[in-house]
């Protein structure tokens, strides 16, 4: 947890399937409506103590304030806090959520290529902004997406970066294409196989946004973080793409 973690600026972006988006200020095209993934306080998080004892993880960046704008509204990447007037976030569509009956809810995932084993909990949209859990070592599942095993639908989850190690998915950038990843649910496990990996500047992601968390292609696993530390904040999300071993 002490280690040194290097700076990613430098790092290559590649780009199989589509670009990703996530994270404080970036707004996603989630069922029919635009949501922000935010951070409460700034992009980087701490890590939790034994002894509950404060950290010494200095601030990363302001805090943005998420909304969710009308659906209508082209994405747009706010420089300040959203002044739109909040609307209530949707749940999965019909024909999803008839897809999904009968699928567990995800318990663990499991990335044994870089060496990562998670709690995954549930976390739901709250005033418009979809928050990675407060523990970093602990994965959050989208639920007001699909469920992972769900024929229709992308399954959504998101876990914060830690720059000095100690995240759940500090290293998600470094899976390659063909990685296994298992999410173990309440009814068993689901395998997956990696199609996409990608890295980019979050001014840029948000066009894509609808492509990348769509709830009507056919069901996958969707992995989001932030990357590109460069001292103060993130500059970029990864995004994983994982379609089910069938």
């Amino acid at each position: 947890m002490g280690r040194n973690r290097r700076t990613r600026r430098d790092r290559p972006t590649s780009s199989l399937l589509g670009p990703p988006v996530v994270v404080a200020g970036v707004l996603l095209a989630l069922l029919g409506g635009w949501v922000v993934f935010g951070r409460p306080a700034g992009d980087e998080a701490a890590l939790p103590s034994e002894t509950n004892a404060p950290t010494n993880q200095p601030p990363a960046g302001p805090q943005t304030s998420p909304s969710w704008p009308p659906a209508a509204r082209p994405p747009t990447i706010p420089q300040t806090s959203p002044t739109t007037k909040p609307v209530t976030p949707t749940t999965s569509p019909p024909a999803a959520q008839s897809e999904n009956a009968g699928q567990g809810g995800p318990r663990r995932i499991l990335l044994p290529q870089i060496a990562v084993s998670a709690q995954v909990i549930p976390i739901a949209a709250k005033d418009g902004s979809l928050t990675p859990p407060s523990n970093p070592r602990v994965v959050g599942w989208w639920s007001g997406g699909a469920r992972p095993g769900a024929k229709i639908g992308s399954a959504v989850m998101t876990a914060h970066t830690v720059h000095t190690g100690g995240g759940a998915f500090d290293d998600l950038d470094k899976l390659r294409v063909g990685a296994i990843v298992t999410v173990m649910t309440s009814t068993g496990p689901i395998t997956y196989v990696t199609t996409s990996v990608t890295n980019h500047p979050k001014r840029s992601l948000a066009k894509h946004a609808a492509k990348v968390f769509d709830q009507t292609t056919r069901g996958r696993l969707v992995l989001v973080t932030c990357e590109d530390w460069n001292g103060k904040v993130y500059l970029s999300n990864a995004v994983v793409i994982a379609e089910p071993v069938r």
